[in-house]
């Protein structure tokens, strides 16, 4: 099959695939729908996989005028993002098998989260800022459905507000390209960037302006400060794998359009040293600080875990604020294993919520006597985040520390490891206490009242294989890095 197609069908094959699926009347058994969504799911997969085991493929689909072009291109950086995306994205799906048992309206649930599996894929595939853009608001009309899922009116004022902060941030990027329109020689994505120099010259203070608002637009979506307020609304109240389905994948999207923007449209240099790059790296390090100390103060284990996305998230954007190569070797590394052990850490939350009915962490004591396989995935991946060697999170942020010592941004080479490791010692404060109480409850603990409340093999099969992914990528981190090293290398 020619790779242009093979492409499109992995984009769009899941969106009708959903969309279909909606629009059907219920099913006669809840069976019957499960292995429709089931099948979507594994189609998909294999579609996407084929697409991305081809060679760089270009493909215009749809030219709307001047530089207004639906345009795909498969690079590796968007292999890199679309591999994240599929992994992830099958595994929280088959996991809600067993966890939407619970919720209402789960052919709507399952609806949208294969079609919103295409629009991942088309952000991934997307080779300029228009298809990105188009792509990008979608993603936020079609996630909102997960969301909102329960119809509660905590979910209901969460859903609206991650609409809300996901289309001001949308805007901003918006007048960007009317912006970029004028000064870019082309849309598309390319290495170093695509400013026009001799349209651009003289417009410098302009531009700086315009790339700015650009990083604040996707920023949104990556939870930064100050736009960030949406994310520990948001997760809370969605349901577990689509809560991991955010916290894994979505807010990855606002990372990628981040690194379109200013290594594939701007250029680093024409950020180095500017004032665009000293607020970045600060707006970054406050994110980091504030959302780690929120984490350490919430008592309700999903919004915990919410606070530290938007500080971890931040751990990225950090990295490629620097602009300096093994720093975003860090940044690109840390995509991925975030994308594992958040995921694992939510889904280990909704297993726990899902057999016990407990919500706050201080309500989890002796839970590892009555859950020993979710609660060791949980720490697995909690050490992980924290960057406990030989754990994958060790790797990345290694990478993070030695770029910001290496960088050139006078106050910051010191400030932001600094950082890093308040922020990682905060991270253990707030994530390893359910371990320790879960299996050490102390002598004044009810014994006799435990039983066991292990999820079904559903539920915790990608469990498993998520916190397996945090441990051994973290000991076997060479080719991952080799490649990555690779994308790198191409615009910097």
């Amino acid at each position: 099959m020619n790779a242009s197609i093979l492409m499109l069908i992995a984009i769009f094959f899941p969106i009708l695939f959903g969309a279909v699926l909606l629009l059907m009347p219920e099913f006669s058994s809840r069976g019957r729908l499960l292995s429709v969504t089931g099948t979507g799911l594994v189609l998909t997969g294999v579609l996407v996989m084929a697409a991305l085991g081809t060679a760089r493929t270009d493909l215009l689909l749809l030219h709307l005028g001047d530089k207004l072009e639906l345009y795909f291109c498969l690079d590796d950086l968007g292999r890199l993002f679309t591999l994240i995306v599929t992994i992830v994205w099958i595994l929280a799906g088959f996991y809600s098998f067993e966890y939407m048992r619970h919720e209402k309206e789960e052919k709507r649930y399952f609806g949208f989260y294969l079609m919103v599996f295409g629009v991942l894929s088309a952000l991934g595939f997307a080779g300029n800022i228009v298809t990105f853009y188009l792509f990008y608001e979608l993603l936020t009309l079609l996630s909102m459905p997960l969301v909102l899922h329960t119809k509660t009116k905590e979910a209901v004022m969460g859903g609206l507000k991650y609409l809300f902060y996901s289309l001001c941030g949308a805007y901003m990027v918006l007048m960007g390209l009317f912006f970029l329109n004028r000064y870019a020689a082309t849309f598309q994505f390319t290495a170093g960037g695509a400013l026009h120099e001799e349209l651009a010259a003289g417009h410098e203070k302009t531009l700086l302006v315009i790339v700015f608002f650009m990083i604040l637009g996707f920023g949104v979506k990556a939870g930064m400060f100050p736009l960030h307020a949406w994310l520990p609304t948001a997760h809370p109240v969605a349901p577990a794998p689509a809560s991991a389905a955010l916290s894994g994948v979505i807010v990855k999207a606002g990372v990628l359009g981040v690194i379109r923007t200013v290594y594939f449209l701007f250029g680093a240099s024409f950020i180095r040293g500017t004032w665009v790059q000293t607020a970045w790296i600060s707006l970054t390090l406050i994110t980091i600080l504030m959302g780690s100390m929120l984490a350490y103060r919430e008592k309700v284990l999903k919004k915990r875990l919410a606070y530290s996305t938007v500080s971890q998230v931040s751990y990225i954007l950090f990295g490629f604020a620097l602009l300096e190569p093994t720093a975003m070797t860090g940044a690109l590394l840390h995509v991925v294993f975030h994308a594992w052990i958040k995921a694992a850490l939510f889904l280990s939350a909704g297993a726990i919520i899902y057999k016990t009915g407990k919500t706050r962490t201080d309500e989890l004591t002796g839970i590892g006597k009555e859950m020993p396989v979710t609660i060791w995935c949980y720490t697995i991946a909690s050490l992980a985040l924290i960057g406990i060697p030989p754990a994958s999170g060790f790797i990345s942020k290694w990478y993070l520390a030695l770029g910001a010592l290496s960088s050139d941004t006078g106050l910051f080479t010191w400030l932001g490891p600094a950082v890093l490791l308040l922020s990682a010692l905060l991270t253990a404060g707030y994530l390893l206490p359910v371990t320790l109480k879960g299996f050490l409850p102390g002598v004044d603990f009810n014994y006799a009242g435990l039983q066991k409340r292990e999820p079904d093999l559903w539920m915790l099969i990608p469990i498993v294989i998520l916190a397996a992914f945090s441990l051994l990528f973290g000991i076997f981190p060479n080719p991952l890095t080799e490649f990555i090293r690779g994308i790198v290398s191409a615009v910097l």
